[in-house]
């Protein structure tokens, strides 16, 4: 395979970005969500990069390993040879702060943006106080954060930034992107995934190489500095068996009790369940609940799903030729890939579940009032006798279905269009 990569591929991200950036006056903190390795400094580097070129607007980017002095007015980035041992105070974030105001009132505007900010004590207590203390000034910066841990940045936001930010969300790179930067066709983006820093790897056919990179270079690191070294986990152990196990597992239904049965460390379902939500904040996996037309309802059952394919197919005993030869395996992957897709274009208000009753089952369940969607997946594995979707239907009759798949809608298509499209009244 030829890659077609055209570099800088830019996300749809970086208009969104640079459209904010130059509303006047800055409304809210822009704060850039996103698992590891989704490109969310790139998109923020490239949206800096569009203004600069057509504007003459100064930006100051301050990264918490390096914490030196600002930059002087015009020059650009915070130099990053310096590399300290711990991050800094408090102190540096007032520091930039204060240079980014400055820099603000002699051009009219400046763009400052902290990267890795969870990083520092009090981040946000800091950046509340100094944001609220901006708002009578006629020109003051506007303020972007973003870091590679999405739980302490969004408690963060949460408890001390409300009203004050705007969330602009990356999630992992979708089948049209992967295809567009780097050549993918839909059997390489299944089994390769979205993992933009890694498909250099897929391009050349080095597939050790690339099951290593999304292993240690997107996996672990995402584990074990994203979650442990950020939030209290009383058992790290239990936590990387619980991913291990998700992954292997991916696309089925899976009880915390057979879980604990499988797991070498001892723990407790409401555990399982909170570490399987702290995997999803990180990007890693979800744990779908089964659908009920109340909350009160639904099942307590989880549906795994990665939520990138790559976390599944590398993980696995078989190589790209192996894992299109098994129907079961590869049907699976194309389940996850499905799942993946709807929870990550899907919108905030919307929520994506699971539906099994006696013997009847459907893959996916989507739903945002008063739409009521349900999806099967069909990938040529044999899925039983019975019909999820027409039970479903009768049980629920305002809902919709649809088949994605062999005999339905192309699975290329399906993966092509946001949640909200197939959601929509508009494709019937």
């Amino acid at each position: 395979m030829e890659a077609q990569q055209v570099f800088p591929y830019e996300r749809a991200q970086v208009a969104t970005l640079v459209e904010r950036l130059r509303r006047e006056p800055p409304r809210r903190i822009v704060a850039v969500f996103g698992p590891r390795q989704s490109g969310k400094t790139t998109i923020v580097d490239q949206a800096l990069e569009r203004i600069r070129r057509t504007s003459t607007t100064p930006t100051l980017y301050c990264v918490t390993d390096d914490p030196g002095p600002p930059v002087p007015a015009g020059e650009g980035s915070v130099p990053s040879d310096r590399k300290p041992a711990s991050p800094p105070g408090p102190d540096w974030i007032v520091r930039n702060w204060d240079e980014a105001r400055a820099r603000a009132e002699r051009a009219g505007a400046c763009v400052l943006v902290f990267d890795e900010i969870q990083e520092i004590p009090l981040w946000s207590s800091i950046v509340k106080g100094l944001w609220d203390a901006d708002r009578g000034l006629a020109r003051r910066p506007q303020v972007v954060i973003l870091g590679s841990a999405p739980m302490p940045i969004r408690s963060g936001l949460n408890e001390r930034l409300v009203g004050r930010f705007q969330p602009l969300r990356v999630p992992h790179w979708s089948l049209r992107e992967m295809a567009e930067a780097f050549g993918f066709d839909l059997s390489r983006y299944l089994y390769f995934g979205g993992y933009p820093g890694v498909a250099e790897f897929a391009v050349d056919g080095r597939e050790d190489d690339w099951r290593e990179a999304v292993l240690e270079g997107c996996a672990v690191p995402t584990i074990d500095r994203d979650i442990l070294g950020l939030t209290r986990v009383d058992k790290p152990a239990l936590m990387r068996q619980l991913f291990e196990m998700s992954a292997f597992y991916s696309g089925q239904m899976v009880s915390f009790t057979k879980m604990l049965g499988g797991l070498r460390d001892v723990g407790n379902t409401t555990t399982l369940a909170r570490y399987l939500g702290l995997l999803e904040e990180a990007g890693l996996v979800a744990g779908l609940s089964g659908y009920a037309p109340t909350l009160v309802g639904r099942r307590s059952t989880p549906k795994l799903v990665v939520l990138n394919p790559a976390l599944m197919t590398a993980p696995s005993r078989y190589d790209f030729g192996e894992a299109l030869a098994d129907r079961s395996f590869w049907g699976r992957v194309v389940e996850s890939a499905v799942g993946a897709h709807l929870h990550h274009t899907k919108r905030v208000s919307a929520r994506l579940s699971y539906w099994r009753y006696r013997n009847y089952e459907v893959d996916f369940v989507l739903e945002r009032d008063p739409h009521l969607l349900a999806i099967e997946v069909k990938s040529g594995a044999f899925r039983g006798p019975h019909s999820g979707l027409d039970a479903f239907r009768e049980k629920y009759p305002r809902a919709r279905t649809l088949l994605v798949g062999e005999g339905g809608v192309p699975l290329v298509e399906f993966l092509s269009e946001p949640a909200e499209h197939w959601l929509s009244e508009k494709w019937d």
